[in-house]
C-alpha cells in the first residue's frame, strides 16, 4: 500500500513522543516529590477526583525516612546537658500542642480559646513534623466515625500494627485533606495557610536550633553544646520521638489495655501510653464520651494534658472546658 510507510512513519512518531513524555515524567518525580511536600494544596488539587492510591509514595517519603536516619548523627555529634534539655522540652511542648489543641480542640473542639492562641499553637502543633491541624482533625475525625472498620485507615484490628502505626501516613491518599470534614475550621485563612505550607514550620525551628548550638558554641563554650547536637537532639530525635509516641494511640492503644466501656471500636485505657502521651492513653473513655476536654475519667488517671488546659483556663487563655458529663462519670466509677 502506499501510504503504509506514511502510517509507520506517524506510529513510530508516536511511540518516541510517548518514550518522551515517560522519561520528562521519571525526571521530573523527584522535583514532583518536592514540590508536594513543600505545598500540599497541590495533592488536593490533583487527586480532588481520583480514587484513593493507598500505595506508599517512596519518593515522597524520603525526608521522613531521612529524619530517622538523622538520629543516628548523636554518635558523631555527641550529647550535653543542654541537647538533652532541648530535647525534653521541645518534645513536652509539642506533644501538649498535639494533644490539647491538634486533637482536644481542633478535632473535637472541646473548649474554646481566642484566635491569636488557636493559631500560636497550630503553629507549634505543626513543627512537630505531624502535618497541618485542618489535615490532622480531618483524619481524627474519620477515625471516629468509622473506628476499627475498612475505613479507618489506621485500625490495628483491620490493617495490622505497622500499617496502623506508620504505613497509612505514608500513603498519597494518607497526604490528602478532606475538606468535607473540617468545614468549621477551613474558614480561618491563616490555617489553611499553615496547612498548605506546614513543612515550612519544622524547617525553621530546625534552622533556629542550629543557629542557637552555634551561637551557645561561640558564647558559652564552657557547656560543651555545639550546633549539631542542638540539631540532631532538639530537633531529630525530639521529632521522631514525638511521632511514634503519638502514633502509638493508634497502634497500640486498640490492642493492649483495659475497656471498661464496650465501644464499638476495640479502644483500650492503658497507663503507661497515658504518661508517654500526656493523657491521650485513656483512649477507651476518649471513644466512649469523645467531647469532653478531659481524657482521664478518674481522679487517680494521670491526664496532664488536661491539667496543662486547666491552667490555660485560669490565665483565660481558654476557656469553656467541656467536663466529663455526671452519667459519664457515675458509670465509671461504675466500672
Amino acid at each position: 500500500m502506499p501510504d503504509t510507510p506514511a502510517r509507520e512513519r506517524t506510529s513510530i512518531a508516536l511511540r518516541a513522543a510517548r518514550h518522551r513524555t515517560n522519561l520528562r515524567r521519571l525526571w521530573l518525580r523527584p522535583f514532583a516529590a518536592l514540590a508536594r511536600w513543600l505545598d500540599t494544596g497541590i495533592d488536593d488539587r490533583a487527586m480532588a477526583d481520583e480514587p484513593h492510591d493507598d500505595r506508599i509514595d517512596w519518593l515522597r517519603v524520603v525526608p521522613f525516612l531521612g529524619m530517622h536516619l538523622a538520629c543516628l548523627l548523636v554518635f558523631w555529634v555527641g550529647v550535653s546537658p543542654v541537647a538533652i534539655a532541648a530535647a525534653i522540652v521541645l518534645y513536652a511542648v509539642r506533644m501538649f500542642a498535639i494533644t490539647g489543641f491538634y486533637h482536644r480542640y481542633f478535632s473535637h473542639r472541646t473548649f474554646r480559646t481566642s484566635r491569636p492562641v488557636q493559631f500560636v499553637f497550630a503553629l507549634i502543633g505543626a513543627s512537630s513534623v505531624q502535618r497541618g491541624p485542618l489535615w490532622w482533625a480531618a483524619h481524627h475525625r474519620n477515625h471516629h466515625r468509622h473506628a476499627d472498620t475498612e475505613r479507618d485507615v489506621h485500625s490495628p484490628e483491620v490493617h495490622g500494627f505497622w500499617w496502623s502505626h506508620v504505613g497509612w501516613f505514608l500513603t498519597r491518599s494518607g497526604f490528602r485533606t478532606d475538606w468535607q470534614r473540617i468545614r468549621d475550621l477551613a474558614r480561618f485563612p491563616e490555617l489553611r495557610w499553615l496547612d498548605r505550607f506546614d513543612t515550612l514550620v519544622p524547617i525553621a525551628l530546625a534552622t533556629a536550633l542550629f543557629a542557637l548550638g552555634a551561637l551557645l558554641e561561640r558564647v558559652a563554650p564552657q557547656l560543651g553544646t555545639s550546633a549539631g547536637q542542638m540539631l540532631v537532639w532538639g530537633f531529630f530525635v525530639s521529632t521522631v520521638a514525638l511521632f511514634h509516641a503519638t502514633v502509638t494511640i493508634n497502634s497500640l492503644a486498640h490492642r493492649f489495655g483495659r475497656r471498661r466501656f464496650e465501644t464499638r471500636d476495640q479502644s483500650r485505657n492503658n497507663l503507661w501510653l497515658a504518661l508517654l502521651t500526656f493523657g491521650e492513653g485513656w483512649h477507651n473513655n476518649h471513644h466512649f464520651f469523645p467531647g469532653s476536654a478531659r481524657q482521664g475519667f478518674r481522679w487517680w488517671e494521670i491526664d496532664l494534658t488536661y491539667y496543662g488546659l486547666r491552667l490555660m483556663a485560669a490565665l483565660r487563655l481558654v476557656h469553656h472546658l467541656k467536663p466529663v458529663p455526671d452519667w459519664v462519670a457515675a458509670h465509671a466509677r461504675a466500672r
